[in-house]
């Protein structure tokens, strides 16, 4: 009898032993996987950040920077205004006098509706 429950004990201690094993080797797992997904994210923030430099590199080449493009912006602008202020300067005597020449030219006439009724 003593070595049934002797052999019992070491069965259970062998289980015991069996289930700390198991559970050591899922904590290893967990810790690698861990470790796996770390280095992935990582990599692809490496990889993110490797990517916005180059489209930076590009945008810089291609299209200049934002700063640049306002100042274009600008200077087209101002040179649109000046070219419309040249344009007003230029025709503005003549619109005035062609506004004043119809204000003070009035002849008066009837009405085509009320020339037929006669």
């Amino acid at each position: 009898m003593a070595s049934q429950s002797q052999g019992v004990q070491q069965l259970l201690a062998a289980e015991k032993k069996a289930a700390e094993r198991v559970a050591e080797a899922r904590k290893r797992k967990a810790r690698r996987l861990k470790q796996a997904k770390d280095e992935a994210q990582a990599e692809i923030e490496k990889f993110r950040q490797e990517r916005e430099r180059q489209f930076k590199e590009y945008e810089a080449k291609h299209l200049g920077s934002q700063d640049d493009i306002a100042l274009k912006i600008k200077n087209d602008t101002h040179i649109k205004i000046d070219a419309m202020n040249k344009q007003v300067a230029y025709n503005k005597e003549a619109v005035i006098k062609r506004i004043l020449q119809l204000v003070n030219d009035i002849r008066p006439e009837m009405h085509i509706n009320a020339k037929k009724e006669e």
